[in-house]
């Protein structure tokens, strides 16, 4: 019976994880189809502001607001226009650039490497150069890809700049919420990122006349399909699989998300899928692996309290849901927040921790 239950459980994880990667990635594919005719402001607008709706009324109803605070909504406020609006209109105007869908998701799938390696600079910790050699593996990945879509692709060179600022916004967002003590829970993060998007959104899209909508169908349809499935549907099974196979394990679905993509996107737009871009793909899988080996072997040799995960970690929109974990997604691991009672029988190390980060090192 034991056997039966665990087989299901497998067969669930299985369908779940499959899910996931196909709705992540549709993200990527909807506003190739949508942006055609209309602005990219246009069905991001139409995107985020029915759903803020929803959150809001929610999140009001629940009280997040009052129990949050005034700080913490001011600082994921912040994180939510890098992480939400910066990002998702950095993507949507790439697609419409021309760019290969599968190209912007990949891109966007070494963003964690990036993130790995500046968090040494950046949060005074080490740096290993295994980290280093992970990224200049997965930058020569993009490089590939990039070089193979250039020919024949519809896009400007310069183009390339927007998925790299995109990137950048996340980053941006990462490095704010791992700074910060401020908490806020699941529900929180994602009412305020997704409200202050809309907000902005409706704003520039007001300045720039794109905000109203067309009568099309298809639009609506592409506008609630978007809503819907890489935001909401990819959001929660992100975290239901966070819970049960682990941060490693999600890192490599995340990145799956781009060769399924772009496999997407050679099959139901006709975007160009070569022998080169196909080994860009696994020397970016290749780079991603090296990194998560490393953060394996440091989670493991730290022990489970020195590498907890943060469930309130920024996100992107696109391929992802917002509220999206980036430093989950970048480094791998996040350290416990402060606070801590030490547990009972051991020494407390709230001192050392503050003399190890003034050496410039994480407490082990």
């Amino acid at each position: 019976m034991s056997k039966q239950i665990g087989l299901l459980h497998r067969g669930v994880t299985l369908l779940a994880a499959v899910a996931f990667v196909a709705t992540w990635s549709s993200g990527f594919l909807v506003p190739a189809f949508a942006v055609v005719e209309v602005s990219p402001l246009t069905l991001l607008v139409w995107r985020f502001v029915p759903l803020a709706a929803v959150l809001l009324v929610l999140a009001l109803a629940r009280g997040v607001a009052r129990s949050a605070g005034a700080a913490v909504l001011r600082r994921q406020a912040v994180i939510g226009l890098f992480a939400q609006f910066g990002y998702c209109v950095f993507v949507y105007a790439a697609i419409a650039a021309g760019i290969a869908t599968g190209t912007v998701a990949l891109i966007d799938a070494v963003q964690p490497l990036v993130v790995a390696v500046l968090v040494g600079p950046l949060l005074g910790l080490q740096v290993r150069g295994a980290q280093w050699a992970g990224l200049a593996v997965g930058a020569l990945g993009v490089l590939l890809v990039v070089r193979s879509q250039l020919e024949g692709a519809s896009a400007h060179p310069s183009a390339y700049l927007l998925p790299l600022l995109a990137m950048s916004c996340l980053i941006v967002a990462t490095f704010l919420q791992r700074r910060s003590d401020a908490q806020a829970g699941v529900l929180t993060t994602l009412t305020v990122h997704v409200v202050v998007t809309a907000a902005a959104l409706v704003v520039v899209a007001a300045a720039t006349g794109t905000l109203t909508p067309p009568a099309s169908a298809t639009f609506w349809l592409a506008a609630g399909f978007a809503a819907a499935f890489p935001t909401l549907a990819a959001y929660g099974l992100y975290w239901w699989l966070l819970r049960r196979v682990g941060v490693t394990a999600l890192n490599a679905l995340l990145f799956l998300i781009a060769p399924a993509t772009a496999a997407g996107g050679a099959v139901l737009l006709g975007e160009n899928l070569t022998v080169v871009t196909l080994v860009g793909f696994a020397l970016c899988g290749a780079g991603v692996a090296v990194v998560m080996a490393y953060e394996t072997s440091a989670a493991a040799d730290s022990g489970p309290r020195a590498r907890a995960t943060r469930p309130d970690e920024p996100g992107g929109c696109e391929a992802k849901a917002p509220g999206r974990p980036v430093a989950l997604t970048a480094a791998g691991t996040a350290r416990a927040p402060r606070g801590d009672p030490p547990r009972p029988g051991r020494r407390s190390t709230r001192g050392s921790g503050r003399r190890a980060r003034r050496a410039g090192r994480t407490p082990r």
